[in-house]
């Protein structure tokens, strides 16, 4: 049954004077009548029959009284289930919080709930303590209540699992004997490792009272596993509410936060797991970063993946393809098979290794697998080193032609032995041998040893001084089985024995499932732990790189985090030390998510403390406060009582007709601004300030260059250079509004040591040696406009000067002792591939008024290479451009449109290319990558493989 109590009692004495307003209310006289004084208007006034009421009306005297009665009740604030203060005041109030990753969603109601149990402490003037268990540190010792204030407005959720018994044995020492009077838990209503151990040291305190609060638990949903299958990715869930069904949404987003695919979680009633399939492309699939459950802002919604989820494309190769009557006796047959779930597997289409290996390194296979392939075509073993030296794995298994191959062959990690060594048989006094365990480095360490693998046959490795290093696994006998050799950043690797069962029955075994897929793991594009072959007993250790919030969100901020040590082939688990997140560098990194694979959420169960309980919700759902539904109805009852009160003094009437509606409207507008009129400056205020007071000087200026693009030039502060720049960017905006969708304004020129440079998307610089040399503050600018995307085409306009052979031209050092002091990138004359050769026109040279001088750009991959910090990587557009042609020249036109200078030799075509040559330039200063993707569209597609 609902309760309900007032705040203020002591307001309901004023519904006593409720009658007194009633009787008030109905002898109120009306306002008096103002009429004409002409007799006529007196005379035909006295023929009405209408009379005006003495008294208001009974429904209107109701209204207000209504009104009256509901600010009394809402100034006293009755208050639905009321939350009653019965705290234990006979020791201190303990309050232990969960604030792990599933109270992110609701932190706030929990917040108010243990700051109104710190209220009542307060209250009744009893210390506080109050312990976080998902916190490193605890401090339990009780004090004050605005102590305890404090740490809870400092508190935040984290992104762990919390640790109840730890901090339960911090609560025990700080009370030191002492016995509380109520103990409270906020739990999230999970159960959690040492859940028994913590309630038993928290029931061995005695409290007069204990309190388990708790909340819905509909936001305690995690993603536990991904498995990135063949034909599509499955994602595995777990939920702390299973009394009804649910369905949620997965998203799989990229590395920039990118939703690329999603799949469906679909819970039913009773289940605590459910899995959901997220159907891509591979390729989509090897560009998924991390995934997350749509609409929940948790840690335990988000699961991060790393390069060790991609799923690897391997090429499969064979000395022979075998008889498809026989195909247990194929070479490829185990191997396909065991990778089928863990790869995609390719096979060239024809047995020619001539034309099957270049097929094959085309589609950049993160790893390549020989089956008994002893001679490769001569012209095959240089791509195949370059490839392995940039990363690539290969994997080749022996056979009678690696067996008979010569001993020099460069794609084998060891020297091997001319033939094979047979074990067991009529000939042989040795047995068939089995396996020794693996070594604890490399990737086989950790791998049961299975003791019915027995090997028949092998090919043998010459003894050297670091074959046991280059070892991965051996037989009993000490034999190699597996041997491995890095090349730069690839690998080889050999494994010793056939890939069919007829020199062992090692494929027929789930070893070489599980050999073979971690095999493939390493076959990284990088990652941080792709190396697994550190000395013994070691892992790599890698420093947090990018850690999850408790809302799911990647931060720089790594906190007291530590480096976490990462053995080969084990998933990582999050702790208090390695908080869920990625750990390496911006090259390579690992993911540690929040729970293990296979977790499955459970109930948090007290009763194993042995003392009686207390249940509760958490505040916010249970006491309701009338006080805003009782101000609202007093507000519309006040609007409806004032359009009453103007209908009936006839405001309405004297408005005509067709304005009526008009006017009833202006009316309700009027009333529902009544109270707001304290906002309104007066009409005094509203005198007092001048038109435009908030524009400052230049702002018309500024929004004018902001709407229309404008061509610049630098003022050298030489007339005639400065005119000619001037009637040549006029020219070049002429041809652009005639050949092109591009309409610019009037060309602008810069002072560039005060005017702002960021409105311009290209300047044109003049050089001249008789011009004043300019200050290293405008350099600075300059280099500063350049770094922030802007781009400057200083021209020498000295190609006619340079023709004598004279070496450097005076305009010439000029620019070198302009540029000396700027951070530019390595220069390339253009290229004849180059976006800027074909953005508007196909051009191959860029004349002016005169031709022969290359139009230097930014180097593409030379100045990748470098240290210099001005580069065109953010849009792909170089930051300067060099020319000695005399752009402007060509382009100068009089206010007639014709020609102001001749060019050298005459010719109306150069005139026209050198046109074109700024309509390319334009292009591609306004269009940036997008340009550049356009142009490379067809290599893209054939890359793809469209």
């Amino acid at each position: 049954m609902s309760a309900l109590i007032f705040a203020n009692p002591a307001i309901l004495f004023g519904l006593i004077a409720l009658p007194v307003i009633w009787w008030l209310l109905r002898l109120t006289p009306p306002r008096p009548k103002a009429e004409v004084f002409p007799p006529l208007r007196i005379l035909a006034t006295v023929l009405k029959r209408e009379e005006t009421p003495s008294k208001s009306p009974w429904w209107l005297t109701l209204l207000r009284m209504l009104l009256a009665a509901a600010v009394i009740l809402a100034i006293a604030d009755p208050v639905m289930n009321p939350r009653a203060n019965s705290l234990n005041a006979g020791g201190p109030l303990v309050v232990v919080v969960d604030n792990g990753w599933a109270t992110a969603a609701d932190w706030e109601r929990r917040v108010q709930t243990a700051n109104l149990l710190i209220d009542d402490a307060e209250s009744a003037d009893v210390p506080v303590s109050i312990t976080f268990t998902a916190d490193a540190g605890h401090e339990a010792v009780p004090g004050t209540a605005a102590a305890a204030r404090d740490k809870l407005t400092a508190a935040s959720p984290k992104p762990l699992v919390p640790d109840r018994a730890r901090a339960a044995q911090a609560v025990r020492e700080a009370m030191n004997g002492a016995r509380p009077g109520t103990l409270a838990i906020l739990s999230d209503g999970m159960a959690a490792a040492g859940d028994n151990e913590a309630m038993s040291t928290l029931a061995a305190l005695s409290p007069a009272e204990m309190r388990l609060i708790e909340g819905d638990g509909h936001s305690a949903v995690a993603l536990t596993d991904a498995v990135n299958n063949a034909a599509a990715m499955s994602v595995t869930a777990t939920r702390l509410s299973t009394a009804s069904a649910q369905q949620m949404n997965v998203n799989a987003l990229d590395a920039q936060g990118r939703a690329l695919a999603s799949g469906t979680l679909r819970f039913d009633a009773g289940a605590a797991t459910a899995t959901a399939e997220i159907a891509s492309p591979f390729e989509l699939r090897n560009d998924f970063a991390r995934l997350n459950i749509d609409g929940l802002a948790t840690a335990g919604a988000a699961h991060l993946l790393d390069d060790g989820f991609k799923r690897r494309r391997i090429a499969l190769l064979a000395g022979e393809s075998g008889s498809d009557f026989q195909p247990l006796l194929q070479p490829l047959y185990y191997i396909s098979r065991a990778l089928l779930p863990y790869a995609d597997v390719i096979q060239p289409n024809t047995a020619d290794l001539s034309v099957a290996i270049p097929q094959i390194l085309q589609g950049n296979p993160s790893a390549i697998i020989l089956a008994d392939v002893g001679r490769l075509p001569s012209e095959s073993y240089a791509p195949l080193q370059r490839w392995i030296a940039q990363g690539g794995t290969l994997i080749r298994f022996a056979g009678p032609r690696l067996a008979a191959a010569p001993a020099d062959d460069p794609l084998v990690p060891v020297i091997l032995r001319q033939g094979e060594r047979a074990l067991g048989g009529a000939m042989s006094w040795s047995e068939p041998q089995s396996l020794a365990d693996f070594p604890g480095f490399g990737p086989f360490a950790g791998l049961p040893r299975a003791a019915d693998i027995t090997v028949t046959r092998q090919v043998l490795a010459e003894p050297t001084p670091d074959l046991a290093e280059r070892t991965w696994a051996s037989l009993a006998d000490g034999t190699p089985l597996v041997t491995e050799k890095e090349v730069e950043a690839g690998r080889i690797v050999l494994f010793h024995t056939s890939a069919e069962a007829t020199w062992s029955n090692l494929p027929l075994s789930g070893n070489f499932v599980e050999m073979l897929r971690r095999l493939v793991q390493l076959a990284r594009a990088g990652g941080a732990a792709s190396s697994g072959s550190g000395a013994e007993g070691t892992a790599a250790t890698l420093a947090p790189y990018r850690l999850l919030t408790a809302d799911g969100v990647l931060t720089t901020e790594t906190g007291t985090a530590r480096p976490i040590a990462i053995a080969a082939n084990q998933v990582p688990v999050a702790s208090f030390d390695h908080p869920p997140g990625l750990y390496g560098t911006e090259d390579g990194f690992t993911a540690v998510n929040l729970l293990a694979p296979k977790t499955v959420i459970a109930r948090f169960d007290p009763t194993t403390a042995g003392r009686p309980l207390v249940r509760e919700g958490l505040a916010g759902g249970e006491a309701v406060s009338l006080r805003p539904a009782l101000f609202a109805a007093a507000l519309a009852m006040l609007i409806l009582d004032s359009l009453v009160v103007l209908f009936m003094n006839g405001a309405f009437s004297r408005v005509p007709t067709r304005r009526r509606a008009a006017g009833n409207a202006a009316a309700v507008i009027a009333a529902l601004a009544f109270g707001l009129f304290a906002f309104v400056p007066s009409p005094s205020q509203a005198q007092e300030m001048p038109p435009g007071a908030g524009a400052k000087p230049g702002d018309e200026q500024i929004l004018e260059r902001l709407d229309t693009t404008h061509l610049a030039y630098v003022v050298t502060g030489e007339r005639d250079v400065d005119s000619i720049s001037e009637q040549g960017l006029e020219g070049l905006s002429q041809f652009l509004t005639y050949r092109t969708t591009l309409e610019p304004g009037a060309p602008v020129g810069l002072d560039i040591t005060k005017d702002e440079l960021a409105f311009y998307p290209i300047i044109y610089w003049p050089i001249s040696a008789t011009a004043p040399m300019p200050s290293q503050a405008a350099i600075s600018r300059i280099d500063a406009y350049m770094r922030n995307g802007g781009t400057v085409l200083f021209d020498t306009r000295d190609q006619y000067s340079s023709l004598d052979g004279g070496g450097t031209t005076p305009n010439g050092e000029r620019l070198q002792a302009i540029l000396a002091n700027i951070d530019i990138p390595p220069l390339e004359p253009t290229p004849a591939d180059h976006v800027l050769t074909r953005s508007f026109y196909l051009l191959t040279n860029f004349p002016g008024r005169y031709t022969g001088s290359p139009l230097w750009v930014e180097a593409r991959q030379e100045a990748k290479n470098t240290g210099a910090q001005l580069s065109s990587s953010g849009d792909g557009v170089t930051p300067l451009l060099i020319t000695g042609n005399d752009f402007a020249g060509a382009w100068a036109v009089d206010s007639q449109g014709g020609p102001v200078l001749p060019t050298v030799p005459p010719d109306e075509m150069q005139r026209e290319y050198a046109y074109r040559s700024g309509v390319n330039i334009m292009m591609y200063m306004l269009t940036g990558n997008y340009k550049a993707d356009q142009v490379h569209v067809p290599a893209l597609l054939e890359r793809l493989g469209q």
